[in-house]
């Protein structure tokens, strides 16, 4: 993997040698456990920083300043969570990470990578609709489903004044109009460092209509 990848990553994030050492452990069980499971698309191996690592990243500015539980939705891969986990470990390490993942496969991957790296993160193997409140500070998701679906997801798992972080590509503009119907919430809209036309939907209040 190319360096550059690396040292721009570094610079951008103010990272240690450490933590760096940390993605590319990361990323080599990836790349290994890809063929078999389908982790990421094979075609984004060789972007693996720019399109999955600083796409996850970005999440971490917004960051509440205190002691935080986290909680991500349809980990797959593990993004964002386990980079947010990997930043956590150096700035914040009594930040907690649960990982919700319910493709025994992958839960197996997840937790590999969380072992090998000593990361504050534990994974519930189960579908999110049928597990019990988890009283998130943050909340994440990724390429999981649509935000009205998400909002649903949301109000279950947010603590009282938590906050909600999800990415999203071109369509969110249409996903917030079709959500407002059903929902009730407060959200701030950031454009992508990765995807100009994507954004970072950053949310709260959220009550049913």
């Amino acid at each position: 993997m190319s360096t550059d990848q690396r040292k721009t990553f570094q610079d951008t994030y103010n990272v240690s040698r450490e933590t760096i050492d940390r993605l590319v452990q990361y990323e080599s069980l990836l790349v290994k456990w890809n063929p078999a499971i389908n982790l990421v698309s094979k075609s984004t191996l060789m972007v693996m920083w720019q399109r999955h690592f600083h796409d996850s990243a970005q999440l971490y500015q917004y960051r509440k300043n205190k002691k935080c539980h986290w909680v991500d939705l349809g980990s797959g891969g593990g993004f964002p969570a386990l980079v947010l986990s990997i930043l956590a470990h150096e700035f914040n390490p009594d930040d907690k990470f649960t990982l919700v993942e319910s493709d025994v496969r992958k839960v197996a991957f997840l937790q590999t990578v969380i072992r090998d790296l000593g990361l504050n993160a534990t994974v519930i193997a189960e579908r999110i609709e049928k597990i019990p409140p988890l009283s998130a500070d943050i909340l994440t998701a990724r390429a999981l489903s649509s935000l009205a679906q998400l909002l649903d997801y949301a109000s279950i798992h947010l603590s009282t004044d938590g906050i909600a972080l999800f990415l999203k590509g071109e369509r969110y503009k249409k996903e917030i109009d079709d959500a407002i119907e059903v929902w009730n919430y407060e959200v701030e809209e950031f454009t992508s460092e990765t995807n100009p036309a994507g954004a970072i939907l950053k949310i709260g209040g959220i009550s049913r209509v």
